[in-house]
């Protein structure tokens, strides 16, 4: 999980917000916020992202990525954030394939409990996971309950997220250069190329960074 250093709010998504608090007299509701400024939310967050997944890290790919809520947008729970930027993420998953299975925000849902949940925007998240050289994740400190609670209701230990993982660090096991070659691909891979970072990011920078 890499650390998400949000930014500001587009500025046509403050006007709508104000336009649509005036017309309701109230608080502007999520289920009114018109698909064009969806489009620039999508845009503005993926960018923030640089364009991976805000949980595993996989790539954002176009009309295959949602808007996600950190704290749900269910009415009964945070019905103040629900148009709060700041609790505005990209999870990867907008509609699954026959088979596939729930992982990030398709399988936190509604959930959230802020004792055992590790958020992205947490600027320790990084620390608070490992990863092996076959792809799986863990917590750093077995002891720590929400990294282990954080991993179960994201389904970060799924198989197809451990293959995925896995096959990202293939190349850099798979290779005879010297330590200094290695060191100067490493670097390459974990830097942002045009806004853009490379899946699965802190798992090649734990493994050789």
């Amino acid at each position: 999980m890499k650390h998400i250093i949000k930014k500001n709010e587009p500025q046509k998504f403050i006007d709508w917000k104000n336009q649509d608090k005036m017309y309701l007299r109230g608080k502007p509701k999520w289920n009114r916020l018109p698909s064009n400024i969806k489009n620039i939310l999508r845009q503005s967050i993926s960018e923030e992202q640089g364009y991976i997944c805000c949980y595993c890290e996989r790539e954002i790919v176009s009309k295959d990525f949602h808007l996600e809520h950190l704290h749900p947008k269910d009415g009964n729970k945070y019905p103040s954030e629900q148009l709060d930027y700041e609790n505005l993420l990209c999870s990867c998953q907008l509609e699954l394939e026959k088979g596939e299975p729930r992982h990030c925000g398709n399988s936190k849902g509604s959930w959230f409990d802020a004792r055992n949940f590790i958020s992205p925007l947490d600027p320790d998240c990084e620390n608070r996971f490992i990863y092996s050289f076959d792809g799986h994740i863990m917590p750093r400190d077995t002891n720590d309950t929400a990294a282990g609670t954080t991993i179960n209701k994201l389904q970060l230990g799924i198989d197809k997220l451990n293959k995925s993982r896995e096959k990202a660090i293939e190349p850099f096991i798979n290779i005879e250069l010297s330590d200094v070659e290695i060191e100067s691909i490493v670097d390459n891979y974990l830097e942002n190329i045009e806004g853009k970072y490379n899946e699965f990011y802190t798992t090649i920078r734990y493994l050789f960074g």
